[in-house]
């Protein structure tokens, strides 16, 4: 039996849905191969949630002690949102104590996480994105540039976040100063994107040690603007799997999906987020630590696709990075 860390917590505003995602794995484990514990990493500080109690672990080696008992940790299943492990600040601290984790490496992290960045290495890879225009914190706001590029309505969100804290739909150019604003609380660099008009919807996709697979896809109808917090964890949304879309367009989004794992080197399970337009399917963000939440996409479309938590989370662990 392997000790398990099941990394939450983490610096972001994603904490909450981090500690729903990691009690979900635990939960999920299967106990005659993995013992699961649960890591907390706040403030660069590792503790671990066990009989109620938080017991500070060892940075140096990531183990903790418990009756007297030093208890070291084979892998990492890694449930933690945002940063530091979904921009890949984390990942080289385990490469240098070679403990193996579920998730994408340092480099491919910090590269889906960017989404600036992410898109424009998309667009050169052939895959369908919206136009943007990154603007830092500091700058002057140059409202006729920005709209010239991405005209109205348009998106701005933090580069850099996740669980769509900060974004806001920008309808009128008076807006677009306060919005930027906004997203400024939850980065330093803002994404201004071009309105894609259409249908949302999400593919989970992973690799099975054999092959890259596709889940099935869900169309995310929300009854705010946009699939803001509130549509994700506060039922403000309908998540339809599988999306109602004909077959030869959920062919496309799955082997486009299957594309981006590929060629980006997407490692685990990751969701890739599209807004289909004119049935073209655009790629909207790349999840590579994806919720794992009861209200969360993924399960939804591991129980559409008849799998188990259980057995996927053991295919994660059996199949670890580096």
């Amino acid at each position: 039996m392997e000790n398990t860390a099941i990394l939450t917590g983490g610096d972001s505003a994603e904490y909450e849905i981090s500690l729903l995602s990691a009690n979900t794995v635990l939960q999920h484990l299967n106990p005659e191969l993995f013992k699961g514990y649960i890591v907390n990493l706040k403030d660069d500080v590792f503790t671990v949630l066990m009989n109620g109690n938080s017991i500070k672990m060892n940075n140096q080696d990531f183990s903790f002690t418990y009756k007297n008992e030093k208890i070291k940790f084979e892998k990492i299943f890694m449930a933690l949102h945002g940063s530091p492990a979904e921009n890949g600040l984390l990942q080289p601290y385990f490469d240098n104590l070679n403990i193996p984790y579920t998730c994408c490496n340092a480099a491919v992290s910090a590269l889906t996480f960017d989404k600036y960045k992410c898109n424009n290495n998309l667009k050169e890879l052939g895959f369908n994105c919206a136009t943007s225009y990154i603007y830092h914190k500091g700058d002057r706001i140059d409202t006729d540039t920005i709209l010239k590029k991405v005209g109205l309505p348009c998106f701005v969100k933090p580069n850099g976040a996740g669980s769509s804290f900060g974004i806001s739909k920008v309808k009128v150019r008076v807006q677009l100063a306060t919005a930027i604003d906004k997203a400024l609380m939850h980065d330093n660099k803002v994404l201004i994107e071009q309105f894609i008009k259409g249908t949302e919807v999400s593919c989970g996709v992973y690799f099975n040690t054999e092959q890259v697979i596709a889940l099935p896809i869900t169309e995310i109808v929300s009854e705010n603007e946009f699939f803001d917090y509130q549509a994700k964890y506060e039922g403000k949304s309908e998540e339809i799997t599988p999306a109602r879309i004909n077959s030869e367009l959920t062919s496309v989004i799955q082997k486009t999906s299957i594309d981006c794992y590929k060629k980006i080197n997407l490692w685990g399970i990751c969701r890739i987020d599209y807004i289909i337009m004119e049935d073209i399917p655009y790629i909207i963000e790349i999840n590579t630590i994806p919720g794992f939440s009861e209200e969360s996409i993924i399960p939804k479309q591991l129980k559409a696709a008849d799998l188990k938590l259980s057995e996927v989370f053991e295919m994660c662990l059996l199949n670890t990075n580096n």
